[in-house]
């Protein structure tokens, strides 16, 4: 390995996966994250096969099965209930299973077991105030006023990344898009056997088994600006008001939803940043420099993948400069098309446009993800 030391800004998904896949190539990392608890909040997440594969790099997919689920099939319906078709799932590599959930506060905590596991130190509380790159190596100054010297840090603190306003200003922040994400977290519904989709309202939603008794239903509607500030009361009656015309599984949610499920909403927003992803030998990666919307649950792999890639790169090269071009260049153009694919079906939802044309942009993107990275 060309390098020796890095910094990892960012103790989410795609920082944790940097951390682990370099620790696991011998390289001494530090992971720092801003929130002294190491917390994280939302909903389920539903993991694709190819967020999978993603995983299975980091040695992660049995406990995801065991703590999560998964599954080979899943339900198409109607809005009002009326099912139009089950799926089979693809299975993309022997051993893999196609599809499944989990709940990302336990996805957090498998990833966070295993950065113990490798001894990587992880610093809370703090980011980083400065950056400077040397002849080899960076300079950081921390927010709690100590500094340090590695020889590459990693910018995987979100959408807001610290890194990316220090390090890249020809870089901007993620586009809205005009929809936002309704989000709860509750029990599963009697009947509920698989994950669905529901077509045909003005509204798409759909579930996610995530465990033994637990699911999570999204809804993607146009965005409202007073949603983003409305109390705990006002989510879940606006939430409940949405989810009236619903039948089947989304109907059961709706009508035993209480005021202690987890409910949220977000504005969505994304961006593809322009290159170059590097600067010296500080790089992006994950949300800070390919942010997608959730239209094809591809986020986090999206992360996992970059992590993953970055750390092969760099293993290979002969010099840094070499393996970030390399992992920029083989990252650059899936990303592209993960996020202009989102972008572009939830425009047509937002136009109204026919179910099977949405349904068609969906299946054409995630048979791409479905090959190899």
């Amino acid at each position: 390995m060309i390098i020796g030391t890095a910094l990892v800004v960012g103790g989410g998904i795609g920082g944790m996966a940097s951390a682990i896949s370099l620790a696991a190539r011998g390289v001494k990392v530090d992971l720092i994250d801003l929130d002294p608890d190491w917390r994280v909040y939302g909903a389920g997440i539903t993991i694709t096969g190819p967020t999978l594969r993603a995983y299975r790099h980091l040695g992660m997919v049995d406990r995801i099965r065991q703590e999560g689920a998964v599954t080979n099939h899943s339900r198409v319906r109607l809005f009002d209930g009326t099912v139009l078709r089950v799926l089979d799932e693809p299975v993309i590599e022997e051993g893999l299973p196609a599809t499944g959930g989990i709940m990302r506060p336990i996805l957090h905590r498998i990833m966070q077991d295993r950065v113990r596991e490798l001894d990587i130190p992880v610093r809370l509380g703090v980011t980083v105030d400065a950056l400077a790159n040397m002849d080899i190596g960076v300079d950081v100054t921390f927010s709690d006023g100590t500094s340090g010297h590695y020889d590459l840090v990693i910018g995987a603190d979100s959408v807001f990344s610290k890194v990316r306003d220090l390090a890249f200003p020809h870089m901007g922040p993620a586009q809205p898009t005009g929809q936002g994400c309704w989000r709860i977290s509750i029990r599963k519904p009697p009947e509920q056997d698989m994950g669905e989709f529901y077509f045909g309202s003005a509204n798409p939603c759909g579930i996610t088994i995530c465990g033994e008794d637990a699911v999570y239903l999204f809804l993607l509607t146009p965005h409202e600006p007073r949603e983003e500030h409305l109390n705990d009361e006002e989510l879940f009656t606006t939430m409940k008001q949405h989810l009236a015309p619903f039948g089947g599984n989304a109907g059961w949610i709706r009508d035993n939803m209480t005021r202690q499920d987890w409910i949220n909403y977000r504005p969505l927003a994304a961006s593809l940043q322009p290159g170059p992803w590097f600067n010296g030998r500080i790089v992006l990666l994950g949300d800070a420099v390919h942010a997608t919307t959730p239209h094809l649950a591809s986020g986090a792999g999206m992360a996992v993948e970059s992590a993953i890639v970055l750390a092969q790169e760099l293993e290979q090269a002969s010099s840094v400069e070499a393996g970030l071009k390399a992992y920029q260049d083989r990252r650059f153009d899936r990303c592209r098309d993960v996020i202009e694919s989102s972008v572009a079906i939830g425009k047509l939802q937002l136009e109204h446009g026919p179910p099977g044309e949405v349904a068609g942009l969906i299946e054409g993107a995630l048979a791409r993800l479905n090959e190899p990275f």
